[in-house]
């Protein structure tokens, strides 16, 4: 069986939603002390809906492909729906990822929680803090 699926392969090697966005209403960004990656996410909200949103990470195939199909999956989205997608969904839609590159699709829900959370503080909008704790972040992860 191969290391990585094809669905891995494509995102890794034609990325969706790549670069920033200027004046973004929200940003997150975390980052793995151990291995290294470091993902950024970067939202436009209109009406509680994700009209845009990009990405920029850096680090492994694994990293840029978990953060190209969280941005696929959340794009057009409800703030409320985007919050649902787990990293296991992330996983399952890049048709899998080797057990010591788990931890990609984590950072990339971290961070698109990261960047609601920015959302809601600039806007003072109240949210669940169980939801979106201050300290988001996974085991060995960090925030940058």
């Amino acid at each position: 069986m191969a290391l990585y699926t094809e669905t891995v392969m494509d995102h890794f090697m034609n990325p969706r939603n790549v670069g920033s966005i200027e004046n973004a209403d929200g940003i997150g960004e975390v980052g793995n002390a151990k291995c290294g990656d470091i993902m950024k996410i970067y939202l436009k909200i209109e009406d509680n809906i994700i009209k845009d949103i990009k990405f920029e990470t850096f680090g492994c195939g694994s990293a840029i492909a978990s953060s190209s199909m969280a941005t696929e999956m959340i794009k057009g989205k409800t703030i409320e729906e985007a919050l649902k997608v787990t990293n296991q969904q992330v996983v399952e839609a890049l048709g899998g990822l080797p057990v010591h590159k788990l931890h990609c699709s984590v950072l990339a829900e971290e961070a698109v929680k990261s960047a609601i959370k920015d959302y809601y503080d600039k806007n003072n909008i109240p949210y669940d803090k169980s939801i979106l704790p201050d300290n988001i972040g996974c085991e060995g992860c960090h925030m940058v």
